[in-house]
């Protein structure tokens, strides 16, 4: 993990801002979260692992908007497999502004497993598909408990229309720790109410993939899953955040999954 860059703490006065942390937040939908969250008043903190020159260029852009509102820090997933490493990132993270108030868990894997492949491979879907979709966020969601319930905070996780009995076939390791995830949300509700609130946001069919990120995605099976979506077309980044937001400030809810999918799940068939 490299030092976060400028590492100024705000005070934490009733006149500071909130602030979020979003893992993965320098591209796609997690800088549409950040922004979205950055353009309601929240300070941010953008989590990166190998995205640098995009996180850099996030903050900058947020800066010149808002001085000093936006900070980088750089961190694998990976960080959850060791206390040491994960309560730095923690220190870190909170010595960039005082505080966190929001945490978003945005960052994650995605992508086929053969079973019938290489055993070898299955192991390393197995661990890096649930580390970062599962095990990861109920870490950081543990390590960062203190900090959000002195400040009354929420925690929000990007989750996935097909972890709720609705298979996304090919995807069967992904579709578990998703599964997973999302019960994580359910019981953290129970367990870290009534200071915390826990909600998901569970996207259907949205922005997709790098092309060379998952091949099985091609531009056809692409044009099927459009088709397949009532509202005919597919989502943005922007409406995830959109949800995102509304949680954030939602005082009342916990324990909720808002699917963001265009009917898309009313056309899935249940496990």
């Amino acid at each position: 993990m490299t030092k976060p860059t400028n590492a100024m703490a705000c005070t934490n006065t009733d006149k500071a801002p909130k602030v979020a942390l979003i893992t993965g937040g320098a591209k796609r939908i997690g800088a549409a979260i950040t922004t979205a969250l950055h353009t309601n008043g929240y300070a941010v903190i953008i989590h990166y692992h190998h995205s640098q020159t995009d996180a850099i260029t996030l903050a900058d852009t947020l800066n010149s908007i808002r001085p000093n509102s936006a900070k980088i820090i750089q961190s694998s997933l990976t960080m959850s497999n060791d206390k040491a490493t994960l309560m730095a990132f923690k220190d870190a993270c909170l010595d960039l502004f005082g505080r966190i108030d929001v945490l978003v868990h945005n960052a994650s894997s995605f992508y086929a497993s053969d079973l019938g492949g290489k055993i070898d491979t299955l192991y390393q879907d197995w661990d890096d598909l649930f580390l970062t979709n599962a095990k990861a966020p109920l870490f950081l969601s543990t390590v960062f408990q203190n900090e959000l319930k002195k400040n009354h905070g929420t925690i929000i996780s990007l989750l996935d229309i097909h972890a709720d009995a609705k298979p996304f076939v090919g995807y069967p390791i992904y579709n578990m720790a998703k599964a997973a995830h999302r019960m994580m949300v359910q019981s953290l509700a129970l367990e870290f109410a009534p200071d915390i609130r826990i909600n998901g946001v569970a996207p259907g069919v949205n922005i997709f993939p790098d092309h060379d990120q998952n091949p099985e995605l091609n531009s056809q099976t692409q044009a099927i899953l459009t088709d397949s979506v009532p509202l005919k077309c597919i989502g943005t980044p922007e409406d995830i955040a959109d949800a995102v937001v509304f949680l954030a400030n939602s005082r009342y809810v916990t324990g909720q999954i808002i699917a963001i999918d265009g009917g898309r799940g009313l056309t899935l068939k249940g496990g």
